[in-house]
């Protein structure tokens, strides 16, 4: 009787599997740095509205809990829009960029480690000065990778 191993090898000698090269885990085209700004701008928006809401004032408690309510929804938000701008980023990073984009700018780790720190202040603070740092980072993120597609004529892009 024949073990599942030798069935197994005997029919990818019949039938051998194509060799296929892709450089990237998805098919090309499919990155894009526009769904980590949307994220930011989401973080951006919330951190200004949790900075702008202000708690009731006496000892109303429908309009404390109201508040509470508000509050605690636009941290979540803020929480789920952060962590969402850092998976867009690290996927961007780890699965976009090659050693031939890494010739060309020298410091891409180190633009997307910082971005990457950047989504962790803005988690754990709520900091106006952090989430716009947060947008400028993502803006010369998406400078940089539409360069490597030789795209300057998308209507946002200035070159620096």
């Amino acid at each position: 009787m024949l073990s599942l191993k030798t069935i197994a090898t005997r029919i990818k000698t019949w039938f051998p599997a194509p060799i296929v090269h892709a450089h990237c885990d998805g098919p090309c085209g499919v990155y894009d740095p526009a769904a980590a700004r949307i994220a930011a701008e989401a973080v951006l928006s919330m951190t200004k509205k949790i900075l702008e809401l202000q708690p009731p004032d006496g000892g109303d408690l429908k309009a404390m809990a109201a508040y509470e309510n508000t509050i605690t929804r636009y941290v979540q938000i803020k929480e789920e829009q952060t962590q969402l701008t850092k998976k867009e980023l690290l996927v961007l990073w780890t699965d976009y960029f090659k050693p031939v984009h890494l010739e060309q700018f020298p410091d891409l780790h180190t633009q997307f480690w910082n971005v990457a720190k950047l989504c962790s202040a803005c988690k754990v603070e709520v900091s106006l000065q952090h989430a716009n740092e947060l947008m400028e980072a993502i803006e010369t993120i998406q400078k940089m990778f539409w360069v490597t597609k030789n795209r300057t004529d998308v209507p946002w892009y200035k070159a620096s």
